[in-house]
C-alpha cells in the first residue's frame, strides 16, 4: 500500500469520534466518568453536538437523549447548589446524580441491543 492510499483511508483509531454506535457508547460512558473525573462530561457533550444530525434515525434519538441527559443534568445541579442554602440541595444533587446514572445506563442498555430510545425528549425515564 502506497502512502497516498493510507493518507486517503480513515484511520481504525479515528472511528470512535465519527457518528455511530461507538461514538455514542463512549459519550454514555464519558458521562458516567464524569462522576470521577468531571471534565469528560464536557467531551461528551462537545462529541454528541458535533455529531448530531449525522446519523441513522434510530441512533439520533440516543444524540437527542444524551444531548438532554447532559443539559437536563447540569441545570438540576444548578438548582441543587442554591437550594443548598435552604439544606435540602445535598438532597437534591443526590437524586440528580442518581437521574444521570439510570438515563445513561439506560441508553447504554438500548443502545447496545441496537434500540432507538422511545421518547427521547423525555424528562424521565
Amino acid at each position: 500500500m502506497s502512502n497516498d492510499e493510507r493518507a486517503t483511508e480513515p484511520r481504525q483509531t479515528d472511528r470512535w469520534l465519527e457518528p455511530g454506535k461507538l461514538n455514542l457508547q463512549i459519550i454514555y460512558i464519558l458521562y458516567l466518568a464524569s462522576f470521577v473525573i468531571g471534565i469528560s462530561g464536557i467531551v461528551g457533550i462537545v462529541l454528541a453536538h458535533l455529531n448530531r444530525g449525522k446519523s441513522e434515525p434510530w441512533l439520533e434519538s440516543h444524540y437527542t437523549w444524551a444531548i438532554r441527559t447532559f443539559w437536563l443534568g447540569l441545570l438540576g445541579a444548578l438548582i441543587s447548589v442554591v437550594l443548598m442554602i435552604v439544606m435540602i440541595g445535598m438532597l437534591t444533587m443526590l437524586l440528580v446524580g442518581i437521574w444521570i446514572i439510570v438515563r445513561t445506563i439506560i441508553g447504554l442498555q438500548k443502545l447496545n441491543r441496537n434500540e432507538p430510545i422511545a421518547n427521547p425528549q423525555s424528562w424521565l425515564i
